[in-house]
């Protein structure tokens, strides 16, 4: 199973685990997308997206109007949707379409006190 996980993570933590795969040249073993904040990421991951990515997991290549009678809503919101997930980097386009490369997505970050 091919699993993303999306997390939170300072520019400093992002920029220090990019330098560490450059200086060994082995990567990290899990395909990560980090936000800055938790804000951001539920920014770029509203319900709504967050039901697209379901419906995508493990689907392959989709047209966008594919995608949004996958969902049952308007080819015009989905595009939107879309348009806001490939600018974060969580889908990508291909020749086929729009894909979400993975099977399974593990979310994980820390609420802190303020």
């Amino acid at each position: 199973m091919k699993t993303v996980i999306l997390e939170v993570a300072s520019l400093d933590d992002s920029l220090a685990a990019f330098s560490r795969a450059w200086k060994t040249g082995k990567g990290e073993k899990a395909a990560r997308i980090r936000f800055a904040t938790p804000e951001l990421l539920w920014r770029v991951l509203t319900a709504k997206r967050w039901e697209l990515l379901k419906t995508l997991c493990g689907a392959g290549a989709v047209s966008i109007r594919e995608a949004a009678r996958r969902v049952g809503r308007d080819v015009k919101a989905v595009h939107g949707d879309v348009t806001a997930l490939l600018n974060a980097g969580v889908l990508r386009r291909t020749d086929g379409g729009i894909e979400f490369p993975y099977d399974a997505v593990h979310v994980d970050f820390v609420l802190r006190a303020a």
